[in-house]
């Protein structure tokens, strides 16, 4: 897997679990991924990814009960790797897996992505079933210990045992066969398995191995600060939250966390702040409904994305999307601040508003970002000091929401920013 992806910028895509929650079929897959050739494509959004549960039968038919059906029943082959349910995924009848989905979507200009749980089926493991490359089965690698705490299709593999990297091995190079270009590994990430560690390894190097380039991704957060050298090493990118969701709260607690992971933020290595609820979302969830974030905060949420320089996943059903919703997620100028030439910092931060700073290695464009954490509209004061600059006076401002052009008149520079809101302003040095 190569370290460095090569857009130039973290991934941008769309997510099928806001909106489908495990119930997506290919149709809708489809039909997201013609609305993002047709739509987006050409502001950098490429990624479509089925979301979990993509090889369960009657997933989603129980959902007032329960999200994951306990012991479900899977579409799996006899070496214990997980296929796609052919209710959902017709194409795949015949052996065919999500190689035509992928050779769809390929078609169309995008790449595809899958998400996967960490470990083995738990299925697999019960009836003994052969691992592909080794004489070892199923139940010989896993531990029966090391389950997920939300999710029972899995068993975590033991990594000393004999035939549990060559399990990885061999998902992944059906995976590669398929065409997958993203992988989404959940229950993982925050490490709360004690085998999780070794496993996120254990992906990289079969993705080594698979002869083909995929992005991995880490689910769930909150992403543990002190093996960031591991997440660096090892995958693309990390999930720093929990489920995230149109909650301002869980908001305004992303900037503690965008703080503590800023310098941790390069060229191939993302720490990510989750998908983007806009738009349309719930539906598989049993609450369809619009976006509860004001335009306001989805306009702070993806300030705060692209300066931080998270991956960017919408979380909405696209086939839905507004006039307005579109605008956002195609501001050509807020997303040039995603690229792997800017570096980005925080300046300042407290209960009332946060400060970032970002400049362009190569162009030498500067941005600043001002986020306004109170419900009302309020003038922010940002100091030439924090930038170690006498002042601002005369300097030529572009704020990049509205389009709007000026010239500050005095040492320091106020704008007014409405509630929850965000202004960035892109400027040059003189």
């Amino acid at each position: 897997m190569s370290r460095y992806l090569s857009s130039g910028r973290p991934p941008m895509g769309w997510n099928s679990y806001d909106y489908y929650d495990t119930a997506v079929t290919e149709q809708e897959v489809r039909a997201n991924a013609e609305y993002m050739a047709q739509n987006l494509k050409e502001y950098g959004w490429e990624y479509i990814v089925v979301d979990i549960q993509w090889y369960a039968h009657n997933a989603g038919t129980r959902r007032q009960e329960c999200q994951y059906i306990p012991f479900g029943q899977v579409e799996i082959d006899e070496y214990s790797r997980l296929w796609p349910c052919p209710d959902r995924f017709p194409s795949s009848v015949g052996g065919h897996g999500f190689k035509p989905l992928a050779d769809y979507i390929h078609g169309l200009g995008l790449k595809f992505g899958i998400h996967i749980m960490r470990g083995v089926p738990r299925i697999a493991a019960h009836n003994k079933m052969k691992i592909w490359g080794t004489d070892r089965t199923a139940d010989w690698i896993s531990n029966p210990y090391s389950i997920c705490s939300w999710n029972p299709d899995m068993y975590g593999v033991n990594p000393e045992a004999e035939g549990a990297q060559a399990y990885y091995d061999s998902i992944f190079q059906l995976y590669a066969q398929w065409g997958v270009d993203f992988i989404k590994c959940d229950d993982i990430c925050r490490m709360d398995a004690a085998s999780a560690k070794e496993e996120i390894r254990m992906l990289h190097e079969a993705i080594n191995k698979s002869g083909r380039q995929m992005v991995l991704s880490l689910s769930p957060g909150p992403a543990r600060l002190k093996e960031a050298w591991h997440y660096e090493t090892y995958a693309n990118m990390w999930r720093i939250t929990d489920d995230f969701w149109d909650d301002w709260n869980l908001l305004k607690q992303m900037f503690e966390r965008c703080e503590h992971w800023q310098n941790h933020v390069g060229q191939g290595n993302y720490p990510d702040c989750d998908m983007l609820p806009v738009g349309m979302l719930g539906k598989g969830f049993g609450e369809e409904r619009q976006t509860r974030f004001t335009r306001d905060e989805q306009i702070t949420m993806m300030s705060l994305w692209c300066i931080f320089r998270s991956p960017l996943m919408i979380g909405a059903e696209l086939t839905r999307l507004d006039e307005w919703t579109k605008t956002l997620l195609t501001n050509p100028d807020v997303l040039d601040l995603l690229s792997d030439d800017c570096k980005a910092i925080q300046l300042a931060r407290d209960e009332k508003h946060c400060i970032w700073h970002s400049s362009n290695q190569k162009s030498g464009t500067h941005y600043l970002a001002v986020f306004n954490l109170l419900e009302e509209e309020r003038e922010i004061v940002i100091s030439a000091g924090l930038l170690k600059k006498e002042d601002w006076n005369g300097i030529c401002f572009t704020e990049l929401w509205t389009g709007e052009m000026f010239t500050n008149t005095s040492k320091d520079l106020v704008l007014k920013v409405p509630g929850h809101g965000a202004k960035i302003c892109r400027y040059e040095e003189t």
